[in-house]
């Protein structure tokens, strides 16, 4: 199977389950059950992480490579008398693409489709054909006609709620889906996982796949006080902005290639952000230009991963983000190219693999 093949593949599978975080057992789960095929031992913390670590060859600086596997959305906050659910967010939910969403509750009843509610337009006054309702306004319908009734079905306050899973192959490498973020990265770094398990020379690598980043940024922090590494790699979302929208914001575009961030910066209270390490970018840029791989570069304000406090670990870890560009972030299908997935696990496997006892993290 050719690469794309694997990582549709690989893509159709991850998308297609609910994980919320916090409740990301099912993900971990499938995840867990591709690395056991492979021959890759994999166990799990605490807070959900799920880790596989390959000894190095060499006395190189370890390295953590990781890829969220959880994604926004709600929790059920009440129970109308009436069976419609009323929600709290989880992660930057954008509420303007809200309303008439179809979701799905994990409940311990089992999985439960509703639609959040949106006025009939035929009732729907001129005054309010252009309001944005507050995610704590909104209702989910899932055709209870009581709060008996949503009761026997298993749903109860706390259960998770995440858009309704769909994935489309679109025109050309391109795909549609939900949890794109970071789904996109996991498959990339299950693949990955594959090519170093293989490699004749690699330092000491530690592969986490990491919880609850879209509600608190601290999943693979846990990881990294345990695995104490050197490097940390984070495999995730970059902004495409190749639209008219987002024009301004970059050069950062769908199919052009995986891509490398030189600033992020939060700016909305958290003051937090990452400054990758100058010897992590020489890496990347050389295993680039070796391979023949088109680099893309990204600096961004409004961005934050769970790398911003990575590399606070310890005595300070060396740290880059590197990712693929992704269309409609945090909406119910995210955009990305399958060329770009195929690339950025080329671009770290030979980076990672490059990595040895010669590169110097000192300042």
């Amino acid at each position: 199977m050719s690469g794309h093949a694997r990582l549709l593949a690989l893509l159709t599978e991850l998308t297609a389950i609910p994980g919320l975080s916090g409740h990301e057992d099912r993900v971990r789960g499938a995840i867990a059950a591709h690395l056991a095929a492979m021959g890759i031992d994999a166990r799990g913390d605490r807070l959900g992480n799920l880790i596989a670590t390959l000894p190095g060859t060499t006395d190189a600086p370890a390295v953590m490579v990781f890829a969220h596997m959880d994604q926004l959305g709600f929790v059920v906050r009440k129970i109308e008398a009436d069976g419609r659910l009323r929600l709290t967010r989880l992660g930057g939910v954008p509420e303007r693409a809200l309303a008439a969403q179809a979701v799905v509750i994990a409940s311990r009843g089992g999985d439960v489709p509703g639609v959040i509610a949106n006025k009939s337009h035929h009732a729907t006054a001129p005054e309010e054909k252009y309001q944005v309702l507050r995610a704590d306004e909104l209702a989910v319908d899932c055709g209870f006609a009581s709060a008996a009734e949503a009761a026997a079905a298993g749903i109860a306050i706390g259960d998770p709620v995440t858009y309704l899973p769909r994935f489309m192959p679109l025109a050309g490498n391109r795909v549609a889906g939900t949890a794109i973020d970071d789904r996109a990265g996991c498959a990339v770094l299950l693949l990955l996982a594959e090519a170093l398990a293989s490699a004749p020379a690699r330092p000491p690598v530690h592969l986490v796949f990491s919880v609850q980043e879209e509600f608190n940024l601290r999943g693979a922090v846990v990881a990294a006080q345990a695995l104490k590494p050197d490097i940390a790699i984070q495999i995730d979302l970059m902004l495409a902005t190749d639209t008219p929208d987002m024009a301004d914001r970059g050069e950062m575009r769908l199919g052009a290639g995986p891509g490398i961030s030189l600033y992020s910066f939060h700016g909305r209270g958290t003051l937090n952000g990452v400054i990758p390490h100058p010897a992590l970018v020489a890496l990347m840029e050389d295993a680039a230009a070796a391979a023949s791989i088109p680099l893309q570069r990204s600096a961004q304000t409004g961005i934050l991963t769970d790398l911003s406090y990575v590399q606070l670990v310890g005595e300070g870890v060396a740290a880059i983000d590197v990712g693929f560009p992704m269309r409609y972030s945090h909406s119910s299908l995210e955009v990305c190219d399958l060329a770009d997935l195929a690339a950025l696990t080329q671009l770290l496997a030979k980076a990672v693999t490059a990595i040895d006892e010669t590169l110097t993290l000192e300042r």
